[in-house]
């Protein structure tokens, strides 16, 4: 509501009905007294100027607008024009007026619902909430019990409608891109696995490696979980279900979603970001990986993946009872408000570490033991990027009208076994737990669909590197293949980049642009001064449609060193006067090089006493020689320390003899 000098006010008030009517299919309540058309009571109050904080079972829209669980609730957010307070005066018009029974009837029946309104920016978009979240496992389960009360057998029957998009984002066209950022100094050392996945010495339950492995996997081997999510398009008339034959659909993730890594320790995580923090993140990812324009973003989503133990937007606090959410960086109802983007709409998860809530985030939902406690990784990350496919910039694209919910919501932890149930699913890098996603073509919850291209023609490409590993010596050079692919549309030219090359290594492509389909080769030089070590370098391909990448570990180790050591057996030994006696002189290698030829020599003889090498050299590792040593009759009588000597070309080492004069 307004007050007097035009700003948005606070306005609280628990409404009481009376049983709903029906009339032509359509759920109608009567109106509390004092009410407006949709069954709200309004007041008119001090302005706050306060942004609406959530609380357990309140939901609020873009604007600000909020219903709670049992009661009808409006708050308006103080200042904000466009899809602030002033859409609520002039909502007109038959589709608007039964979106409005719609919510003031799920308000009556106790169900925590979304209030929706008309849009600054577009007079045909619903307004609900950018933050969708994805409700703990128990939380799920109490708003279905709701659901059923309410809405008997229609409860999970209500189809997602098309929203009419913002900035002509609706879904994701082309092929998917997901990003995935692992946020702050927390994460600890990183580390590369066999696979090529980042590992952190501060990831206790193995988390990171299970996102990647997820997101490299879907849309591998012509699986078909992704296929449910292509038969939603852009082009479908607002409040339409059906895609006509021009509408443009949600690509298919061929050859793997993930399209780039980043570790970005630059500084500690917040304890307790604010969806603005998460926001900002989410733009900067988009420098980082060189998306820098609305267009190398329309098919890209990043995945803001926290630390352990830290509580983004509020996460595993007593007020909370999600476990990730999805938006963009426009939505002026984040916590600490929109973060600005020089890179167009920027569509971003916030994934905190879910193995911190257990088995309320999914924990063992779907497999027993160790092998089913990443469960909940798989699920929640599923969700969240196969709604963000279908409802981009959150709040603008596909969900049903009648409870706002995504097509991950409506599947949100239906149990095991039971019709639409999570399962494991199988993809190219493994066997993961995920859950079903709405098909408005079944009306039903379904784990695979049929895979539709419709009129996907975006230009796409992949790239991978071939090793995607190896070693290399100090002063040695090392070849690595770098090969792409045009997945979707036309080739295009691609310019190849790397980064992460440590201090005495270089990195140099041939060619350094390619056409998609081809290859370059990148080769890598060491100089005998690298320091061993692992490090792992990010090769970029970058073209007009956006940018891959792709990443190579490499490892360096020092150059062998040649050592031996020299020994004497006996080494003492007695003798008389006007006699000799012998020692047998060997070298053994004690280094990771070769082995050297060794020149033998002695040092330290007492008066009257010579030595005799039978060979003045041998082999270290090789054959040994006899030392003999000649006592004259005038020689002093005594104990005498004599050293040998042997010199390689690389190293020395000497042993020592005592010789004892009788």
């Amino acid at each position: 509501m307004e007050s007097a000098d035009g700003t948005c006010v606070t306005v609280k008030e628990k409404v009481s009905f009376e049983a709903p009517s029906t009339e032509a299919g359509i759920l109608t309540p009567p109106l509390a007294p004092g009410s407006d058309s949709r069954g709200i009571t309004q007041r008119t109050a001090h302005a706050t100027g306060r942004v609406p904080v959530a609380v357990p079972g309140e939901h609020r829209d873009s604007r600000g607008v909020e219903s709670f669980v049992g009661s009808s609730i409006l708050r308006c957010v103080s200042g904000h024009s466009g899809r602030g307070c002033r859409n609520l005066s002039v909502m007109t018009g038959f589709r608007m007026m039964s979106r409005l029974v719609v919510s003031a009837t799920l308000a009556f029946a106790g169900l925590s619902v979304l209030s929706h309104g008309s849009s600054g920016a577009s007079s045909e978009a619903l307004a609900h909430p950018g933050k969708v979240v994805y409700p703990t496992v128990a939380e799920a389960n109490l708003r279905r019990v709701q659901a059923a009360s309410s809405h008997g057998a229609k409860a999970s029957s209500f189809v997602l409608s098309s929203h009419g998009g913002l900035d002509g984002i609706e879904v994701t066209t082309g092929t998917p891109r997901v990003y995935v950022v692992f946020w702050g100094s927390q994460w600890g050392t990183q580390g590369t696995n066999s696979l090529g996945d980042f590992t952190f010495s501060g990831d206790p339950s193995g988390m990171a490696p299970r996102v990647q492995d997820l997101l490299r996997g879907v849309g591998t081997g012509g699986e078909t979980w992704s296929g449910v999510m292509t038969q939603y398009c852009d082009g479908v008339p607002y409040g339409g279900t059906v895609c006509p034959t021009n509408g443009v659909h949600v690509g298919y993730p061929t050859g793997g979603a993930l399209a780039g890594v980043w570790y970005d320790n630059s500084a500690p995580s917040p304890t307790t970001a604010t969806g603005n923090q998460l926001a900002t993140e989410a733009v900067s990812a988009a420098g980082y990986f060189g998306n820098k324009s609305a267009t190398s973003n329309r098919s890209a989503q990043y995945v803001i993946v926290s630390p352990t133990g830290l509580h983004p937007d509020g996460f595993n606090t007593p007020q909370a009872n999600w476990c990730a959410w999805h938006d963009y960086n426009g939505d002026t109802t984040l916590s600490g408000g929109a973060a600005p983007s020089p890179y167009g709409d920027i569509a971003f998860t916030n994934l905190p570490y879910l193995p911190d809530m257990g088995t309320s985030c999914g924990a063992n939902f779907v497999n027993g033991g160790a092998g089913g406690a990443l469960d909940g990784v798989s699920i929640v990350e599923g969700h969240e990027y196969a709604e963000t496919l279908t409802d981009q910039n959150a709040g603008y694209g596909y969900y049903d009208n009648a409870t706002g919910m995504e097509n991950g919501d409506k599947c949100a932890w239906l149990t095991p076994g039971t019709p639409g149930g999570a399962q494991n699913v199988s993809f190219a890098t493994g066997s993961f737990a995920m859950q079903s996603t709405w098909s408005n073509a079944t009306n039903a919850c379904a784990i695979s669909g049929p895979i539709e291209t419709g009129q996907n023609s975006v230009n796409d490409f992949s790239i991978s590197a071939s090793p995607s590993s190896g070693s290399v010596v100090a002063g040695a050079t090392t070849n690595v293949t770098v090969n792409t692919t045009t997945i979707s549309g036309s080739s295009q030219s691609v310019a190849l980049s790397v980064t992460g090359v440590p201090s005495g290594v270089t990195a140099a492509f041939s060619p350094t642009s390619v056409t998609s389909g081809g290859s370059s080769t990148l080769t890598i030089t060491t100089s005998s001064s690298t320091a061993a070590g692992n490090s792992t370098l990010t090769i970029t391909g970058t073209a007009a449609s956006g940018s891959r990448t792709t990443s190579y570990a490499l490892s360096v180790s020092a150059p062998p060193v040649s050592a031996f050591s020299l020994t004497a057996n006996p080494n003492y030994g007695s003798v008389t006067l006007g006699h000799s006696i012998s020692t047998t002189l060997s070298a053994t290698n004690t280094g990771t090089g070769s082995s050297q030829s060794v020149a033998l020599s002695v040092s330290g003889l007492p008066a009257g006493v010579s030595a005799q090498f039978a060979s003045t050299s041998i082999t270290a590792g090789g054959a040994s020689t006899t030392l003999t040593f000649k006592v004259a009759h005038k020689s002093k009588l005594g104990t005498y320390s004599i050293t040998v000597n042997g010199t390689g070309s690389s190293s020395s080492a000497s042993t020592t003899y005592t010789l004892t004069v009788d």
